[in-house]
């Protein structure tokens, strides 16, 4: 007997500038601004508008803890971004 997967075609897997704002409750501006620092992904719908993977509503999150935790700027939150992505990766080597 074979058994196939289902599989939804046509499922929205990225959400727009609103969308995602109303997720993660920030501004659609420093969205905009936290995309341009390279903070976050998304990429621009044939008019141009942004679109953002589903797991960026994580990442979004992570960057807000991390500026209110520890009142690091941009910048700082950028690295240590990296470092806790690195730091994950190498335990998952292990």
């Amino acid at each position: 007997m074979t058994t196939y997967a289902l599989v939804r075609v046509g499922v929205e897997r990225t959400l727009d500038l609103e969308g995602f704002a109303a997720a993660t409750g920030l501004h659609p501006q420093m969205a905009r601004r936290l995309v341009a620092l390279g903070l976050l992904e998304a990429t621009a719908d044939a008019r141009g508008r942004l679109r953002f993977p589903l797991s960026q509503v994580a990442a979004a999150g992570r960057i807000q803890r991390l500026r209110a935790g520890f009142s690091l700027n941009y910048a700082a939150v950028g690295l240590v971004v990296d470092l806790l992505d690195r730091i994950a990766e190498l335990e998952r080597q292990r």
